[in-house]
């Protein structure tokens, strides 16, 4: 017994000294989740180019739209919980994932309008959107330039202008996302060999992009949440407070112990949220 005793706490410390160790959720990277098995999915051909795309489940359709260099594939632990009540739709940007692209440059009102000719494409007149950092980029896009198509925007990690983007170069959690963006850039891209060419074409996007004054952002009447991360490695919390402040009615979220990469790290948390915000009247 005196043996197994001091096994036990033996084991019981090592456990202690572990979880003491343990990094913290908003330094990790979770792997990247795969999508369930789709109702619908394909090629749609947008814009001169074809989008990949895939929808889930029955109900007013919701579109989540991934960030810069990822694909649809990260939306893997927000499909099955927002599909039970809602048609969930991804795509894969232009140029991302599965999708092609032509020889125009990569611009954000460009970019919104292939998420429009998806919609077009499925047809469906309005949907929610949930975006992640491009993606919500792409959801003020359109909450700006084409309301009419928009029931709500849930825009996680966004910026107004290139200014609020801080130097990702010193994150180790954003460097291991651009390494894992071009593993997974070959794996799914059409043309797998381009994704250095690829990576400074967004890069140069991300430079120069996007430029909303206040009088456009004051001009948003879609019911809009603006939600950042308190470890957030590439938003300036002042420009995420800055937008929250001049879209009229806006709601402001931090959410707690998580980075730019919320929805990997603290899934439960990111769905609650969103769901949360849908179901609002």
């Amino acid at each position: 017994m005196r043996v197994f005793n001091l096994v036990f706490c033996l084991i019981a410390s090592l456990f202690v000294v572990a979880t003491v160790r343990a990094e913290p959720q908003w330094l990790t990277l979770p792997p990247t989740p795969t999508l369930p098995k789709a109702e619908e999915s394909g090629l749609a051909p947008v814009n001169g180019i074809r989008i990949w795309y895939a929808t889930f489940g029955k109900g007013d359709p919701v579109v989540l739209l991934h960030g810069g260099l990822a694909n649809a594939n990260y939306w893997g632990h927000q499909v099955p919980a927002l599909a039970e009540r809602y048609r969930v739709i991804v795509m894969d940007s232009r140029g991302h994932g599965r999708s092609t692209r032509d020889e125009r440059p990569y611009g954000y009102e460009l970019m919104a309008s292939d998420v429009l000719g998806l919609m077009d494409f499925l047809k469906i007149p309005k949907a929610a959107v949930v975006g992640w950092s491009d993606g919500a980029i792409l959801g003020l896009e359109i909450a700006i330039r084409h309301p009419a198509r928009l029931t709500r925007l849930f825009a996680f990690a966004a910026n107004s202008d290139p200014s609020a983007v801080k130097d990702v170069d010193r994150s180790p959690v954003f460097t291991a996302f651009i390494a894992r963006a071009a593993k997974e850039y070959e794996a799914l891209s059409p043309t797998p060999g381009q994704y250095q060419s690829f990576l400074k074409q967004i890069g140069r996007m991300w430079a120069t992009q996007p430029n909303y004054t206040a009088t456009q952002l004051n001009g948003i009447r879609t019911p809009t949440w603006i939600v950042d991360a308190d470890h957030d490695e590439a938003i300036k919390r002042e420009n995420t407070e800055y937008m929250a402040a001049e879209i009229p009615d806006a709601g402001l979220l931090i959410q707690p112990e998580v980075s730019h990469f919320s929805f990997l790290q603290d899934p439960r948390q990111f769905n609650e949220n969103v769901l949360h915000f849908l179901a609002r009247h």
